[in-house]
């Protein structure tokens, strides 16, 4: 029993020792690991009020696209790219007015707000739709060179029969009659069988060949 309680004691001055050398660095540890979690719910608590903050204005953007007020939606739009450029709904207000000047015949206008959304938008789902959006405008805009190279980066999965379809587009305009001809059977390739496109594709792989015979 002495043995054993020489042993405890010897133990208990080894604990105190211990706590005495490193007992400064555990309290230190504890305080930067209650300093860490705390910040880090700060930030989430500030990065979620600033995601609500933005939800808000592109609601109010909404309100004004509706409303025909293009003053205010301009404003609401440039606030949104200025104080919450990394947010969604800046990139979804950036495109959203890129429709409307599209709409409004100002396509070179539509093709700066379509810039910045590509630029904002990093790898999210949105990312090809902006993509798309772009090839699209830039076709309109006898810019079918810029298209071509905005599609050939596009390499999201579940869009490759648009976007082939719109290479066939921009690779007509081109007088590219062969490669737009190529683009356009990858785009029936990758369509369902039962995709209502089919029959538009179909035309206009038709209307190719009836170019070329007359061409001939």
């Amino acid at each position: 029993m002495a043995f054993d309680a020489y042993d405890d004691y010897e133990q208990g001055e080894r604990v105190q020792q211990w706590l005495r050398q490193n007992g400064l660095s555990i309290v230190i540890g504890i305080v930067i690991g209650l300093v860490a979690i705390f910040g880090w719910q700060q930030w989430r608590n500030h990065q979620a009020s600033r995601e609500m903050e933005a939800s808000n204005l592109y609601q109010q953007l909404q309100t004004a696209l509706a409303s025909g007020n293009t003053g205010e939606a301009d404003k609401l739009v440039e606030r949104l790219e200025k104080d919450y450029a990394k947010s969604t709904y800046a990139v979804l207000g950036a495109s959203d007015q890129a429709q409307r000047l599209v709409e409004a015949k100002q396509l070179d206008k539509a093709l700066v707000s379509l810039q910045w959304a590509r630029s904002h938008v990093g790898d999210n789902a949105l990312k090809p739709l902006i993509e798309l959006r772009t090839a699209k405008v830039q076709m309109a805009a006898d810019k079918a060179k810029d298209a071509l190279a905005t599609l050939d980066a596009v390499n999201a999965k579940g869009y490759e029969a648009l976007r082939q379809e719109l290479r066939g587009d921009a690779l007509v305009k081109l007088d590219r009659a062969d490669d737009a001809r190529k683009a356009y059977q990858a785009a029936l390739a990758a369509m369902a069988e039962d995709a209502p496109q089919r029959a538009a594709l179909q035309l206009k792989l038709d209307d190719l060949a009836v170019a070329g015979k007359q061409g001939a």
